[in-house]
Formats: structure tokens, C-alpha cells, sequence
């Protein structure tokens, strides 16, 4: 063990830190969830997909940027910090840490949920148990040891909506045995386009908003590449493009082959999509899709939240032993404690009541959405900066009018969430969060400052 002085390893190559991105981003939510957003808004859901798409696009955009110019580990923390004050940098890297363990603890609940189902008289916690361990020793191995194996294990899931879309296409055009051209029936039938209207794509968005977060986690794994400058530019440009093919092209597949009403769509859309093409044994398969997601995301997870502790300990935003580097550049004790708390985060699932667990799960909802304001108001405040230390080689597109359209349209979300009832209640969950942080963030700043005048 050195010293936290030590650095983190330098093993990601740009392939690596795509797969990260897309296993991070596409979990359950694609394969099951997308179901719940047709039945919000009709086929008019691709509507709300390609405004969230759109939000992502243009805030990964800018992240980019500070990430090229800056490369850290903290990321969005690090540059909250920087361009807007120490408290920001504090806030974003415990709010995401503390969003993304809720968000551990609720993948392997529901990996270890379908594969006890798979193992009669094993106990689900038995199995959250083992999957916590293996995948805790994948991340204490050397980082491009890990790379290597999230690259093939994303690769599973990629392939398989690869897959979807070419059956998709066949499907669509009747180029299957015992199929039929679709048409645009499905699309502009049964109520039409937008049949609930311009009030159910605002709904649609609502549900679907957040499906592109995991994104980001390629900002914070560019530290650790070989070329962190050129990576980060190719690989979030790559993953942005990549998700939003897979979502809306998966999406669009969907809502030509079935009516948008189906209750087949609603309760699992892949499956109901194969079962159209008369594949065999498809929800066994799609099953087993689902754990590979489910796990794939829950290990880029756990990197994540590893990651931006050692990134807050190294700036005294955290305590001080999350910063101690193994041999092989990896901060063991971060990647411990996240993962211990992952796991306390499955147990919180079955022990807790359910308005506390709810009460829980609604304070992470929004962290996402205020996570993107403050990469976009940290790319105002500094963007003028870099471009005077000349350290630009990626540039936000139209900068500052973009940017501030942006944040116009993250502030228009935030109004939807307002006249919703159940988004009202996550958003205010999640302002109660984010202030106790901030009051926390405060208070270190204050200690931190004193004890340096000492």
C-alpha cells in the first residue's frame, strides 16, 4: 500500500471507457422501463426521448469540454469547484455518490431478485451477497484489468439490442416467415400519433428524462486513460450518439410492431417485440438479459462512486483514508466502502418500510437533473477561462447561447415537475438532500480554512 499521495493507474484505452458509458447507462430501464414511457405518451414517447436525448447531447457536450481541458476524477465535482466554489464541488460529489449507491443497492436487488428465482431454496440476500463480492474484487483489480472486463461484459447487452434492431427491421418490413409488412398502423392508429396529446409527451418526459444517466460516469473513468485529453473527446461523442441510436431506434421498433395500448408493451416491450418474430424461449433469454444489464451497470457503478470519493478525499471533501492507492492504482479503501455501502443499500430495500425506503429513493430521483445544471452553470463560469489558457480541443457548440438554452430547458423541466404530483414530491426530496449537503459542504469549507490558519 503507498501513500495517498499516490496516483490512480492509467490502463483505459477509448473502447474501454465507451463500453463503460453505455454499461453504466443501459440497464433495466431500456429493457423494461421503456414500456411504462409508451404507455405514458403513445408512440409520441419518441417525442419525449428526443428532447431528453437533445438535454443530454448538449450538457455531455460541455462536460466534454471542461473534461478534455481538465481531466480529473472528480469530474463534474471538480469543476463545480473550481467555477463556481468549494461548497459546489462538495454538494455534486456527495450527491452523486450518494445517488448512485441507492442506485447500486436497487440493481443488485433486482439481479439477485430474478436469479434467486433461477435457484429454488437459495436466499436472495445469499446471492446480492455473492455478486457484491465478485464484483468488489473486479474493481480492486488493476484498472485495465477492469476496462477489459466491463468492455465484454457491456458487450453482451449491445450486441443484444443490435440484435433487436436488425429483427426489428425485418419484422417491420415482413421479411420474416409468417409476417406481414406493419405499415405506419400501429404508428398513427389507435388514437394517433400523440394520443394523449402534447400533455402526455410532457408525461413521457417525466418518465423518461433520466434513462440517459450513467453517461457521465466516461468524464470520470477519462482520468485513467493512457491519452485523457484526446479519450475523453472521442469517447463521450461515441456514447452520446451510440444510447440514442439504441433508445430511440429500440423505441421506434416498438411502437411500429405493436400498438402503443398493448398490455404485452407495457409489461416487457423486447419480449413482446420477439414474440412477434417467433423466436423461442425469448423471455427466459430477455431474463437473462436483464441480469447482465442489471450487473454490467452495477459494476460501472461501483467505479463511479469509488472513483469520486477518492476524488472528494483528495481535496479534503472526505476522509482522508479513501485516498490511499493499492500497488496497482486503485483506491482500495474507496472502492471498499462503496461497495459496503452498496450493499447496505440492498438490505435498506427489504428492512426498510416503505415510506422510508420511498422517502429514500425519491431524495436520488431529481440528483440527476440538478447535477446537469451545475455542470451547465460550470460551464459558463469557466469556459472563458480555458479559452484564455488556450486549453480548448473540444468547444460547446454556439457558446454561450446554447449553453443557456440548455439551462432554459432544464428549468422547464424542473416547472414540469412541479404540476406532477409524484415528481413534485422526489423533486422536493431532493432539494431537502441537496441543502443538508450544502449546509455540510459549508460547514467543511469553514473547518478546513480554520484549521489552515492555525
Amino acid at each position: 500500500m503507498t501513500d495517498s499521495t499516490s496516483t490512480l493507474g492509467r490502463g483505459l484505452k477509448v473502447r474501454h471507457l465507451t463500453m463503460m458509458g453505455l454499461g453504466s447507462a443501459i440497464g433495466a430501464g431500456l429493457f423494461l422501463g421503456t414500456g411504462v414511457g409508451i404507455a405514458t405518451a403513445g408512440p409520441a414517447v419518441l417525442v419525449s426521448y428526443l428532447l431528453a436525448g437533445i438535454i443530454v447531447v448538449f450538457v455531455m457536450r460541455m462536460l466534454g469540454e471542461m473534461g478534455a481541458a481538465i481531466p480529473a476524477s472528480g469530474s463534474f465535482s471538480h469543476y463545480a469547484r473550481i467555477g463556481i466554489g468549494d461548497w459546489a464541488g462538495f454538494v455534486m460529489g456527495w450527491l452523486y455518490w450518494f445517488m448512485l449507491i441507492m442506485v447500486l443497492g436497487a440493481e443488485i436487488t433486482g439481479a439477485s431478485g430474478i436469479v434467486s428465482g433461477w435457484l429454488p431454496g437459495v436466499p436472495q440476500w445469499v446471492v446480492a451477497l455473492v455478486f457484491v463480492i465478485f464484483f468488489a474484487a473486479v474493481n480492486l483489480a488493476k484498472v485495465s484489468n477492469f476496462g477489459e472486463f466491463e468492455f465484454w461484459f457491456a458487450a453482451i447487452k449491445v450486441t443484444v439490442i443490435i440484435a433487436f434492431l436488425g429483427i426489428g427491421v425485418l419484422l417491420v418490413f415482413g421479411l420474416l416467415p409468417d409476417t406481414e409488412p406493419v405499415g405506419t398502423t400501429n404508428l398513427f392508429g389507435h388514437g394517433g400519433f400523440m394520443p394523449e396529446g402534447f400533455a402526455g409527451v410532457a408525461a413521457g418526459l417525466l418518465v423518461v428524462a433520466f434513462a440517459f444517466g450513467g453517461i457521465e460516469i466516461v468524464t470520470i473513468a477519462a482520468a485513467e486513460s493512457e491519452d485523457p485529453e484526446r479519450s475523453i473527446a472521442v469517447a463521450v461523442r461515441s456514447v452520446v450518439w451510440r444510447i440514442s441510436v439504441f433508445y430511440l431506434g429500440s423505441i421506434s421498433i416498438m411502437v411500429l410492431v405493436l400498438p402503443w395500448d398493448s398490455s404485452d408493451l407495457k409489461s416487457g416491450p423486447f419480449v413482446a417485440v420477439l414474440n412477434q418474430a417467433h423466436i423461442p424461449y425469448v423471455a427466459g433469454f430477455m431474463e437473462l438479459v436483464v441480469v447482465v444489464a442489471l450487473l454490467s451497470a452495477f459494476n460501472a457503478n461501483i467505479y463511479g462512486t469509488s472513483r469520486m470519493a477518492y476524488s472528494l478525499s483528495r481535496r479534503g471533501d472526505g476522509p482522508a483514508f479513501m485516498a490511499r492507492i493499492s500497488n496497482s492504482g486503485v483506491p482500495l479503501n474507496a472502492v471498499l466502502l462503496s461497495v459496503f455501502f452498496g450493499f447496505v443499500s440492498v438490505l435498506l430495500n427489504w428492512w426498510l418500510p416503505d415510506d422510508l425506503l420511498g422517502l429514500l429513493l425519491n431524495a436520488v430521483g431529481s440528483a440527476l437533473l440538478v447535477i446537469w445544471i451545475f455542470i451547465v452553470v460550470s460551464h459558463l463560469r469557466l469556459r472563458p477561462q480555458l479559452e484564455r489558457e488556450g486549453k480548448l480541443t473540444v468547444r460547446m457548440w454556439l457558446f454561450p447561447w446554447l449553453s443557456y438554452v440548455t439551462l432554459a430547458m432544464l428549468a422547464g423541466f424542473v416547472v414540469l415537475m412541479l404540476f406532477d404530483s409524484d415528481a413534485r414530491t422526489q423533486l422536493i426530496s431532493t432539494c431537502v438532500l441537496f441543502l443538508v449537503i450544502a449546509a455540510l459542504g459549508v460547514l467543511n469549507t469553514r473547518l478546513r480554512r480554520r484549521s489552515q490558519t492555525v
